[in-house]
């Protein structure tokens, strides 16, 4: 399996490096998504003091041109700070920021997606709605072929896997405990991780965040993840179907509720809310992977623990439906319900706005409303 040229550089010389003072002075990490929709990019500059708040952060700009955001003739794009974290590779007093993209105009670039869905967490702030997703991603080398898979041929069948233990079923366990710790410095609010069905796939989750925070804090932890992977020298995969044939996808579940749902008879709610949900299924396809459904359509076959992506469900500990209602909501009647959904590549920001307009703006038909 090819790894990275970078693996091979001596980590202990770099670390006399980071172990010397740096004064006063704080360098902050600037990270944005680029026009892809999937792809994570980032620059840093040095601030004179450690920005205690986002309104301490100076805006800055990057060249479009070389993201996929804009034409070389008119190319500065405008960074917005939106949510800061600690720095888990350059530790305290550093910085991560993840920003908002503006074009020339200052109008939205087509994949900032957080602009509207915060004007729609702010419509709906009263209801305290919760979100936990769980993210599932591969480890490939860079050659595209599975991290630990042999060079011409395939591990033994799914089954021996999903939580597994031992050298012969867990693959890459250092790079997952190393993402882990560095989210929890961050302060990113990671709850959880574990090997997935298929060797070499991973999930961790990533809540219960309220509002726009779930998608700031899943951004940071799969630029985190990247980065961790960079050192390494192999790389984080979130295709939906990185092995075509007998292997499962890699999906994004979504966790859901309200203040409503969580309280006393909440089933109520969660079952009006799967109601609304299953007249929008197309919708919800659409706003479930940066391709509009294409990318999810390898993955939701119906087979591998998915529904088909052309019809809607919803049952009790059924995960092969869209829509999973947990044994224990079932039997508490109150709590939260899981979209099975979700492509690993989605943008958070998408999939949290869309079960808010559906579920909480009772919205209808194939195109959002303009609040």
């Amino acid at each position: 399996m090819a790894m990275s040229a970078s693996a091979e550089l001596s980590k202990a010389v770099k670390q006399q490096y980071m172990e010397l003072p740096q004064g006063d002075k704080v360098q902050v990490m600037y990270v944005w998504i680029d026009g892809t929709g999937e792809g994570l990019r980032c620059k840093t500059r040095t601030l004179d003091s450690e920005p205690k708040s986002i309104e301490e952060l100076p805006e800055w700009n990057f060249d479009g041109s070389s993201t996929y955001q804009s034409e070389g003739s008119n190319s500065d794009m405008y960074l917005i700070p939106s949510a800061m974290f600690r720095d888990p590779f350059r530790k305290d007093p550093n910085k991560l920021v993840l920003c908002e993209v503006l074009k020339y105009n200052h109008k939205p670039a087509e994949t900032n997606l957080r602009l509207t869905c915060k004007k729609v967490m702010d419509l709906v702030e009263n209801q305290v709605p919760w979100f936990g997703m769980e993210q599932e991603y591969t480890i490939l080398g860079t050659d595209g072929h599975p991290f630990g898979w042999p060079n011409n041929g395939f591990p033994g069948p799914q089954g021996p896997y999903y939580c597994g233990v031992g050298s012969d079923k867990a693959y890459g366990r250092d790079i997952v405990e190393a993402h882990y710790r560095a989210c929890l410095y961050a302060g990113v609010m990671i709850c959880g991780t574990n090997a997935e069905v298929m060797p070499a796939q991973w999930e961790f989750q990533v809540g219960p965040c309220e509002g726009i925070n779930m998608g700031d804090h899943l951004w940071v932890a799969r630029f985190i993840l990247h980065r961790v992977c960079e050192d390494f020298g192999v790389v984080a995969s979130f295709d939906p179907k990185p092995i075509p044939g007998n292997w499962n996808g890699a999906g994004c579940h979504t966790n859901f509720s309200t203040k409503e749902m969580r309280e006393e008879g909440g089933l109520k709610a969660i079952e009006e809310s799967i109601e609304r949900l299953g007249k929008r299924h197309s919708y919800h396809i659409r706003a479930y992977d940066p391709k509009g459904g294409l990318d999810n359509a390898r993955r939701l076959t119906g087979h591998h623990e998915t529904s088909n992506i052309h019809e809607f469900s919803a049952g009790v500990a059924n995960r092969g439906a869209s829509i999973r209602i947990p044994r224990t909501v079932g039997q508490e009647k109150k709590g939260y319900f899981e979209d099975r959904r979700p492509s690993a590549n989605c943008d958070p920001y998408a999939v949290t706005e869309a079960l808010i307009r559906t579920c909480l703006l009772s919205e209808e038909g194939d195109e959002p409303v303009d609040y």
